[in-house]
């Protein structure tokens, strides 16, 4: 692959703009300077270095953040800022979307990708991939409300009445709830069928991979191969 391919591939601009930076000195290949956009270079333990910046070259973009509150899952936000300005340009010029969407006040684990399929398998409820989430109520959790959920609670526009994969109380107001779908508001509309609230809420994991604990709030990371193998891991219940 030559060289201002790999960047253009990695967000770094137009072809144009790609072999200026290159002709200007702009970037290393792994740890070297090299002023010759033609080069031809191996994407496999590729590291491109812009700005002084080093990028791992990856055919894919894989990324979670923590995302706070305030924010929008969307491109164009209407009364919030966008989640996608947290994220830096080339991420954003390679067309990462958000894998599924957390309200502006939710908070908690949020993935990122520019790879259609991946994005189809983590929000089809057939993959049977769980979401948790930790919600704190505006009134206590009792047992009724626990058991309405562990058998399901009836939402309008459902032709069904939609069931938690688990559901288990923290303390005298909050819960932890394990969904398999990602329906609108899912979450507190549930917690609503039950008479109760929610006044905050948090995704702490998907599939088995848990929100990192020393990821602040608007910090984002890339997602490597053993994390996505996490993030895919179907709900036992679900496995074959």
């Amino acid at each position: 692959m030559k060289l201002y391919r790999a960047l253009q591939s990695q967000g770094f601009g137009s072809r144009k703009g790609c072999v200026a930076q290159v002709r200007a000195g702009a970037v290393a290949v792994n740890g070297m300077v090299c002023d010759d956009p033609e080069t031809e270079v191996d994407p496999a333990g590729l590291e491109l270095t812009l700005d002084g910046v080093a990028w791992a070259f990856r055919e894919k973009a894989y990324v979670l953040m923590h995302k706070p509150s305030g924010y929008e899952c969307s491109h164009h936000p209407s009364h919030h800022l966008s989640v996608f300005s947290l994220l830096p340009a080339p991420l954003l010029q390679r067309g990462v979307q958000c894998v599924g969407r957390l309200d502006q006040d939710t908070t908690g684990l949020l993935l990122f990708s520019d790879d259609g399929q991946f994005i189809h398998r983590m929000i089809s409820p057939r993959k049977g991939i769980a979401k948790i989430y930790r919600a704190t109520c505006a009134e206590p959790v009792t047992d009724a409300m626990l058991d309405a959920l562990r058998q399901g609670v009836a939402l309008n526009d459902e032709p069904a009445p939609i069931a938690a994969l688990a559901c288990d109380r923290l303390d005298a107001r909050t819960l932890r709830l394990t969904l398999a779908e990602g329906k609108y508001h899912q979450v507190k509309r549930m917690i609503a069928a039950t008479g109760n609230r929610v006044e905050t809420l948090h995704r702490e994991t998907i599939g088995s991979h848990a929100l990192p604990a020393d990821l602040p709030p608007g910090g984002w990371r890339w997602l490597e191969p053993a994390d996505l193998q996490q993030l895919e891991q179907p709900w036992p219940s679900a496995r074959s």
